[in-house]
């Protein structure tokens, strides 16, 4: 079967150029972080606007496109009036505006590589080692790229085009071949977020868009000196989103009287940044035999973003998945495997975010234990991030609902029955409601992220002293405690309250049965003892007890501190004769004439 496969197939043996595989950019030179992404232009990104690339303040009028020279025949010098050609109102100065041509791949060392995936008509996919090579594009005979875009394959129900290192000629060429309105390539070669259906016909297919950014983590060769990372100017502390956000974890090791010791404060070495990748994909749908292709964009070598090779691997391993195997074969609808390359984002995201957490770990140590102002303005800058990071988010969510509420118009074509047009309406809503609730759960993690940073970014560690910082601190915590010690005392205090209501209405009863049964002439013939005995005796022992007490006391207003007990035991006599006791008391009252 492969052998025959291999003869409908002629882009597998097609090779042009140089015939090496190695990874594309690694001639180019790293610098000491990612390269920053440009600030999207969202009104551009979808052929709904009315003026594409166009700038209302300016009046200038726009120029026609130039007649492309006739030295070939029409059909193939068709592809080079790309876009105008098929799209009449992109002229020559909406596409310099739109930077179609300046954002392709121009550096010769850049080689241009089409790698594929084929998904039989079964829902197989054909197995890696039988595809063949990518396709090395030779600029020198880009009219034999032509010819093959040309042949129509046979026996697939799907085909992964995914583009490296894009060259303009190899742009038109997609463009004009598949029909691809070019707002699927600027806002690629722009970065700007889209999601659009286009060429609907029904019961036939339809062309969809969907231009996604991602936060992904990467490891970064080389690292800035440490003194290039302490002083920075005010200029250079402008926060910019569209930087990539650099990641540090480490530990600390010793921790002496509350001080820490610079010189035990690990950081860690290897450098994680968290750079914005793209995901752009234009699918055409169609009902018809080996009609459905998807067309993978992917930037240049010089960004380092996602590369065309490791993308394609992945959707690869899309097919040894038994329970996406089992979706493929449930439904004929190529849909899902677009479905499928968005949950690379997901992965990208959720890794990002783990990152993200424990470099917050490390941040909340060092700006407890430290006085670095820098790591307050750091913290600024990931604030900025997250806000940034959750609209990035946002659009992923809108993207996976673009999905689901738009179905494959070729569903409605004799191909399928009203039944697996069923099955296959409910399998692309569940497929994506699982998605769905995956983003729900990273953006639940991202706000998490976000708390935790509102809580230590207020600490400006460069404007207010970290001893001060301390104290207030303690006194807020002593103050709550305070609070919640008052709030304990009242709800005592009221409690009590209650008992003594209650013991005042006892009270004269019980005093009324105490009398009535003292053993007293007064009240009982008979009785042996008397009322004045009782009172006598109550009256004694009550001054005894005072005396006692106060006299086993060390601290009374009624003696000095200090005292001895032998001589607290006169302390009403040393009390009547101090001066300030009641004797001072006497002689300060006034004397009143009669």
């Amino acid at each position: 079967m492969s052998s025959t496969n291999h003869a409908h197939f002629p882009l597998n043996n097609l090779r042009w150029g140089n015939n090496s595989h190695g990874t594309p950019g690694t001639h180019t030179t790293h610098s000491s972080k990612p390269p920053k992404t440009p600030a999207p232009i969202y009104r551009h990104a979808a052929p709904s606007g009315p003026w594409p690339w166009m700038d209302l303040e300016s009046d200038t009028k726009l120029e026609t496109e130039p007649a492309s020279p006739a030295r070939e025949s029409a059909e193939q010098v068709k592809w080079r009036g790309y876009p105008q050609s098929l799209f009449g109102n992109w002229v020559a100065d909406r596409v310099s505006r739109c930077k179609m041509v300046e954002n392709c791949s121009k550096d010769p060392r850049e080689k241009c590589r089409i790698y594929y995936v084929d998904v039989l008509e079964t829902g197989l996919f054909k197995p890696a080692q039988d595809t063949g090579p990518p396709i090395d594009v030779d600029e020198r005979a880009l009219n034999k790229l032509w010819d093959h875009l040309q042949i129509q394959p046979t026996s697939l129900r799907l085909r992964v085009l995914l583009v490296d290192n894009m060259k303009h000629p190899v742009l038109q060429m997609l463009g004009t071949r598949y029909n691809i309105e070019p707002f699927f390539f600027t806002s690629s070669l722009n970065w700007i977020p889209s999601r659009y259906q286009e060429e609907v016909i029904k019961k036939k297919g339809d062309h969809i868009t969907v231009t996604l950014l991602f936060v992904r983590a990467v490891s970064w060769g080389v690292t800035a000196p440490s003194s290039q990372n302490k002083h920075i100017s005010d200029s250079e502390r402008a926060i910019d989103t569209q930087e990539s956000l650099r990641l540090r974890s480490g530990t600390v090791l010793s921790l002496i009287d509350g001080i820490v010791d610079q010189k035990f404060l690990v950081r860690s070495s290897a450098e994680k940044y968290l750079l914005q990748d793209l995901l752009a994909l234009h699918m055409i749908r169609s009902s018809d035999p080996s009609g459905s292709t998807i067309i993978s964009y992917h930037p240049n070598a010089q960004w380092d973003r996602t590369t065309a090779e490791r993308l394609k691997n992945l959707v690869h391993k899309v097919g040894e998945s038994v329970y996406w195997q089992k979706i493929f074969e449930q439904s004929k609808d190529p849909s899902f495997v677009f479905l499928a390359i968005l949950w690379y984002a997901l992965y990208a995201w959720d890794e990002s975010l783990d990152h993200l957490y424990t470099h917050m770990n490390w941040l909340e140590t060092n700006v407890l234990l430290t006085n670095d102002s820098h790591l307050t303005t750091e913290l600024h800058t990931i604030q900025a991030q997250l806000l940034h990071y959750a609209s990035l988010l946002e659009d992923f969510r809108k993207s996976v609902n673009f999905v689901r509420n738009t179905p494959n118009p070729g569903l409605e074509s004799s191909e399928f029955t009203e039944h697996s047009r069923r099955d296959t309406n409910k399998l692309m809503r569940k497929e994506c409601d699982n998605l769905l609730s995956e983003i729900d759960r990273l953006g639940f993690q991202l706000r998490n992220i976000t708390d935790l940073v509102r809580i230590f970014a207020p600490l400006d560690l460069s404007t207010i002293n970290f001893d001060v910082q301390a104290k207030a601190t303690v006194n807020f915590v002593d103050s709550r405690r305070m609070q919640d010690l008052t709030t304990a005392t009242v709800r005592d205090s009221a409690s009590m309250k209650q008992i003594s209501y209650l013991t005042m209405i006892f009270l004269p009863a019980s005093f009324i049965a105490s009398v009535f049964g003292m053993n007293v002439r007064e009240i009982i013939s008979g009785a042996t003892e008397t009322l004045a005995n009782y009172v006598t005796v109550s009256v004694t022992f009550t001054v005894l007890t005072a005396w006692l007490v106060v006299a086993f006391q060390a601290h009374s207003p009624f003696h000095e501190s200090g005292t001895g007990f032998w001589r607290r035991l006169a302390w009403p006599v040393t009390y009547i004769m101090r001066p300030t006791g009641l004797r001072q008391s006497l002689r300060s009252q006034p004397v009143v004439d009669i």
